[in-house]
């Protein structure tokens, strides 16, 4: 998988990632007007965002290293994960379903669909400030999911292309 140099990367799987996320949040913090009473609430949700992709089966975290928002948030991430088949479909028509049935009535509009990617077939869900990328595993091993989310900006143009484009980049090695 390729992405930018631009994103800063965490290693979920290594005990020393909560201090690697607090050199990123210090990075898009210190020097730009943040407040500490501002940088303290990134550094938590960041921290909690990281350890609920964890609990989930995160591996890596990535934050776009531009300058940070008002609110001190950087103005996208990418979280991922594996996720093994268990109850889910292995089919990836079938998976795409099972997740549109998933949506709440209520909840925000989300377009599911199953794309043809380099590695291969993947489901992929965009929101209105997120774009999930399930791509089906060889040896119907589960799933590896790119979770990208852009609050601010939000996946429109080039923020969905670019996240396309990582989610293209990925490949299989035998």
């Amino acid at each position: 998988m390729l992405v930018p140099r631009e994103w800063f990367r965490i290693d979920l799987t290594q005990d020393r990632w909560r201090a690697q996320l607090k050199t990123c949040v210090d990075r898009g913090t210190v020097g730009r007007g943040v407040s500490a009473e501002v940088t303290r609430h990134v550094w938590t949700t960041l921290r909690n965002t990281a350890e609920a992709g964890r609990a989930r089966g995160a591996m890596e975290f990535f934050l776009l290293a531009a300058p940070a928002t008002r609110d001190g948030m950087p103005p996208a991430s990418l979280l991922v994960s594996l996720t093994p088949l268990g109850d889910t479909p292995a089919d990836p028509s079938a998976y795409a379903a099972w997740l549109e049935l998933r949506e709440p009535e209520e909840g925000p509009r989300r377009e599911v669909s199953v794309v043809d990617l380099p590695a291969g077939r993947a489901v992929r869900v965009r929101g209105a400030t997120s774009l999930d990328l399930h791509i089906h595993m060889p040896s119907d091993s589960g799933y590896l999911t790119l979770a990208f989310a852009s609050p601010l900006l939000g996946m429109t143009g080039a923020m969905e292309r670019l996240c396309d484009a990582i989610g293209g980049s990925v490949g299989w090695v035998q």
